[in-house]
């Protein structure tokens, strides 16, 4: 099976139609959300930094015989995010729905870490989103179309994960951002706030978190929702 910094694979009848980018595409939730939409025939774009998580999550995909490119591209550098998402319009169109999944989870308090580390950690949480919302909404809202969601999580901020709690605060800020000026040409903006570490088998099976993403890309527009929580009895 052939891997490079693009692998492709058409489904029946060898039609290639807009389907769903998901950033941060690895094991866990990104990986759910690539099978959930998959299972709906549609078509499919990894990115992520490492080639091995790339790899493993196509792979899962092939059962579901759809379309499939896989492109390397660090979520922070702005660049390399706008060209991996020029290469997937290019390849399968203007994405129906895209999957901002990319986030940094570390633990710290309030004063533990440096500055340079805080915008580390803003960088993957909020910007990359805001950057990929910002090179692919615009194309979305010209189509009448589309559903931009982002992983969410801490809805209540914790003391011992100061960055993050801050990081999903922010996204909670875009989404809101996002409705306001794409909303009403089309656009569905989302997050899908996570309350628990996500484990297979558990209440947070990514499996089951996934349907929260297919639920808000399908949800009619007037019952748009900004926000799905997972809690483990949802």
């Amino acid at each position: 099976m052939p891997y490079g910094p693009q692998y492709r694979r058409r489904g029946r009848g060898g039609r290639i139609m807009p389907g769903a980018v998901i950033i941060g595409a690895g094991p866990g939730i990104g990986q759910a959300v690539a099978r959930r939409f998959a299972r709906e025939g549609m078509a499919i774009t990894l990115i992520a930094r490492g080639p091995e998580a790339l790899r493993g999550v196509a792979d899962g995909l092939a059962p579901h015989d759809v379309p499939v490119m896989t492109l390397r591209a660090d979520s922070t550098d702005r660049a390399e995010l706008d060209a991996a998402l020029d290469r997937a319009v290019g390849e399968h169109g203007v994405p129906e729905v895209a999957v901002y999944n990319a986030a940094l989870v570390r633990p710290d308090r309030l004063g533990e870490l440096s500055v340079r580390d805080h915008m580390e950690a803003w960088a993957v949480n909020v910007v990359g989103a805001q950057n990929a919302a910002a090179h692919l909404a615009p194309a979305m809202a010209a189509r009448g179309s589309g559903t931009f969601l982002v992983t969410g999580g801490m809805p209540e901020p914790k003391p011992q994960y100061v960055s993050l709690s801050l990081g999903k605060a922010g996204v909670r800020t875009l989404i809101t951002l996002l409705d306001q000026q794409y909303g009403s040409l089309g656009v569905h903006a989302a997050s899908v706030t996570v309350d628990g570490p996500v484990a297979p088998g558990t209440d947070f099976d990514p499996d089951d978190i996934a349907e929260h993403y297919w639920r808000l890309h399908t949800q009619p527009r007037h019952l748009w929702a900004r926000e799905a929580l997972h809690t483990g009895r949802s």
